[in-house]
């Protein structure tokens, strides 16, 4: 699944959305890509609404899936 997350700029945001997921699931493969604004989870049993809230209650705020 794809996130768009918006506020994330550095390598301290992709370590905060990286560990939101991997908290809740922990054989989840998390990608950030700072430029598109994406958050890529692959691998994991985790739903889409438990990472929206995952990544919204680390800080970030979700905007949408992209399907992309």
């Amino acid at each position: 699944m794809k996130l768009i997350v918006d506020n994330m700029s550095c390598q301290h945001c992709v370590k905060a959305i990286t560990k939101a997921i991997n908290d809740i699931d922990p054989k989840a493969k998390v990608t950030v890509d700072l430029a598109k604004r994406e958050v890529n989870i692959e691998n994991g049993t985790i739903s889409q609404e438990a990472a929206i809230a995952a990544v919204n209650e680390a800080g970030y705020q979700f905007v949408g899936v992209s399907y992309a």
